[in-house]
């Protein structure tokens, strides 16, 4: 059967607005009721990737997961066959947050996340599958995520080039982020789209070749890094927040061939007070039920893909 698996990223404001709202269960909540419509009528599964805090950009309306209330507990250990959490990063920006962290800082963020998923949520609730914020990690952020017991991650890939390159495209917050404690590993690479849009970003250790790339990008293989134990798995080949709904029958259905896709999505989107927020949030993830279930895909999560074969 053709796999898919969907993920949300940069999700703290749903655990807010639940301490705030008290909501009588956890899916009155808009934000969950559209999941859980998602998962009912089409068997989406899905993957919440968790911040720790709020960013101080949006304002003095600070938040931080110890203050997320455990009442709806059972009811998240009880959707756990369909709806788990899981590390992200500690915050929304910088940008890049791991590209050379270190491993105490990493070991450290990610069990100031998980421990409070396991808290609110039950250990049931917690996907040991991780998607880095902007993607790239440092080598001993891998091995810190791997000694944590994380078993895969995400990997960006293409073509590796030295910094002494033109930089003149890569935005200037980010190469802040790139010089920072460079590590050796930390590089730039051309990154390609289907619409031969090119262009230069960064990359950590957490990279795979174009090559190994080729083999596993459509189905659910996997690159074992034998130096950490961590398996690598590319990026999501759609993100919904990033797909005009119009364009999401079309994008979709170009994937659908595939024995194996990888969709994202991002929390933000789905709120009205946030600058970029789209109506349209919901009818996106039940257009994307829809079109897979009728293709014949079953939704997994990502840490499934670790007993699969590895390059």
């Amino acid at each position: 059967m053709k796999k898919v698996q969907f993920f949300i990223d940069d999700v703290i404001w749903l655990m807010r607005d639940l301490t705030r709202q008290h909501p009588e269960s956890l899916f009155d909540h808009p934000f969950l009721a559209i999941l859980k419509k998602a998962h009912e009528e089409y068997d989406v599964k899905v993957q919440l990737n968790l911040f720790y805090s709020t960013s101080p950009k949006y304002g003095n309306d600070s938040f931080t997961l110890p203050e997320m209330t455990d009442a709806y507990r059972s009811e998240w250990e009880s959707a756990s066959d369909w709806l788990k959490l899981a590390f992200h990063a500690y915050a929304e920006f910088p940008d890049f947050p791991y590209v050379n962290a270190d491993y105490d800082t990493v070991r450290s963020h990610y069990k100031m996340i998980t421990d409070e998923i396991k808290r609110f949520a039950g250990e049931k609730s917690l996907a040991c599958g991780i998607v880095p914020h902007w993607a790239p990690i440092s080598r001993d952020g891998v091995r810190a995520l791997r000694d944590s017991g994380a078993v895969i991650t995400y990997a960006t890939y293409g073509e590796k080039h030295h910094a002494a390159e033109d930089l003149s495209d890569v935005p200037k917050q980010h190469l802040e982020r790139f010089l920072e404690n460079r590590r050796p590993e930390t590089m730039l690479f051309t990154r390609r789209y289907e619409n031969l849009t090119v262009y230069n970003t960064i990359c950590a250790y957490n990279h795979i070749t174009e090559k190994q790339y080729n083999e596993i990008f459509d189905n659910t293989g996997t690159v074992l890094d034998k130096e950490t134990g961590m398996r690598f798995k590319n990026s999501a080949q759609l993100v919904l927040n990033s797909t005009k709904l119009d364009d999401l029958p079309t994008e979709l259905t170009k994937l659908c061939g595939r024995e194996f896709m990888i969709i994202g999505n991002h929390e933000q989107y789905f709120h009205s007070d946030y600058h970029a927020y789209q109506p349209d949030y919901a009818e996106k993830i039940y257009t994307m039920g829809r079109i897979l279930k009728d293709a014949g895909y079953e939704y997994i999560f990502m840490e499934e893909l670790a007993s699969e074969d590895v390059l």
